[in-house]
């Protein structure tokens, strides 16, 4: 019905697909592994409509499309693969059907499943026209010939794509500490369009010369993006603090700031520091957050 619905009123012709995004239910008997199998889960697909005789190629298309999704959001292709379902297997609708799997490396097993694409052929249309009596059919008029439209439906679990986002962002390593030496950093290497917070503001001190105009950065950038503001404890554990958040640009206002009216903008990943006058700063961090 949602086929017909969106074909007439938007005037639509295939190739096209309806997107949605809801929760799903399922009668799970073992849930587990934190939040990979629950018995409620929100869940992303689509139903993309095609002509039949091109459903294969639309089908290997979309596939390559969702794997490459999830590598241009940071995973690491060494994490992903494609599982290609047997055919002795594949559901009583499905032509072909294809999974992204990712390393989870859960006890007994390493991979698991992120999403199925299924070639669902003209499965869905046909059974509810005949059930239905309704005509779900689209002439073709360049071709002069009416016909069914196949199915290619790509189904993503969110909370397993969110899941693996962090596994594959959860990252180790060291940082120098005050006294000289060094300490192990955790970090949250996230694509920064996935990051939380995209930019987070300290003040060196909470004395009122640098707390006010630190207040004002914070909420100018504030216009564009997530920003959290900290005032609490030394420099370098807000930085930590940041870094395991996944926050990917700290602004230090420091004494400095209030003679060359400049800021310190530290990256997540490498920890590099470059001074940047306020009054470029938000075209500074605009260049480095675009997407976000």
């Amino acid at each position: 019905v949602n086929f017909k619905n969106v074909m007439t009123s938007a005037r639509m012709k295939p190739p096209f697909g309806i997107a949605n995004i809801g929760k799903s239910f399922r009668n799970e008997i073992t849930p587990g592994n934190f939040i990979f199998r629950t018995r409620e889960f929100e869940q992303m697909e689509m139903e993309f409509f095609v002509k039949p005789g091109e459903d294969e190629e639309w089908h290997q298309k979309w596939i390559d499309d969702r794997l490459q999704w999830y590598i241009d959001l940071g995973i690491s292709p060494d994490n992903l693969r494609l599982y290609e379902h047997p055919k002795e297997k594949l559901s009583h609708y499905s032509k072909r059907t294809v999974d992204v799997e990712y390393a989870y490396n859960f006890a007994g097993t390493k991979w698991g499943e992120l999403e199925g694409i299924a070639n669902r052929t003209d499965y869905d249309l046909r059974v509810h026209s005949e059930g239905s009596g309704e005509d779900l059919s689209y002439f073709d008029q360049e071709a002069n010939e009416r016909w069914i439209p196949f199915v290619i439906e790509p189904a993503a679990g969110l909370g397993r794509a969110f899941m693996a986002f962090l596994v594959d962002a959860y990252t180790e390593d060291e940082a120098p500490n005050s006294k000289g030496g060094v300490d192990k950093r955790v970090v949250l290497k996230l694509d920064r369009r996935l990051s939380p917070v995209k930019v987070a503001v300290l003040p060196l001190s909470k004395k009122p010369e640098l707390s006010g105009p630190a207040e004002k950065i914070a909420a100018d950038l504030r216009n564009f993006w997530n920003v959290d503001y900290d005032t609490s404890g030394a420099i370098g554990r807000r930085y930590r603090r940041q870094d395991e958040i996944g926050t990917p640009f700290c602004v230090t206002v420091d004494f400095d700031t209030l003679e060359d009216n400049a800021v310190t903008v530290r990256e997540r990943d490498t920890m590099e520091q470059e001074r940047v006058p306020l009054d470029e700063l938000q075209g500074y961090l605009a260049q480095r957050l675009i997407g976000c």
